[in-house]
């Protein structure tokens, strides 16, 4: 496990992100937006099995006067020829190590309503949910 650094372990994440994030249109756009993300301290934790990506977490350390300073978990996925291995688990630990050694209130992330399996797996690993975000798209 490893934090993503140069744009060909970024390009090695893409097929899995892709799973979680179909609109995602290649692999050169996706390397652009994580650049461009990283600007906003946007980071990736890979796990990988010899040169191979098999789960991630893209994760920010943020502050605002709801939580104060948190870990907000953008993307969590394992591909999924590699789940139920617990990676998802071992990502969520070493997260929320990061949030607690930065000093963090707390771990955040959304899930859709729909998607129950996650859900599943939040709550058996101690996640609960604590608000609904509302929001619009805009044109």
């Amino acid at each position: 496990m490893k934090i993503v650094e140069t744009e060909q372990e970024l390009r090695a994440c893409y097929p899995v992100m892709k799973e979680l994030r179909p609109h995602l249109p290649s692999e050169d756009a996706f390397v652009a937006q994580v650049l461009r993300q990283y600007e906003q301290n946007y980071r990736i934790l890979a796990v990988w099995e010899e040169d191979a990506v098999v789960a991630l977490a893209g994760y920010r350390y943020q502050e605002n006067t709801v939580y104060g300073r948190f870990l907000y978990v953008d993307d969590l996925v394992t591909a999924e020829q590699h789940r139920s291995h617990r990676w998802g688990a071992l990502l969520l630990g070493k997260l929320t190590v990061f949030a607690q050694e930065a000093r963090c209130a707390r771990l955040v992330l959304d899930t859709a309503f729909t998607n129950v399996q996650a859900q599943r797996f939040y709550f058996r690993e101690g996640l609960l949910p604590g608000s609904m975000r509302f929001g619009k798209v805009l044109a």
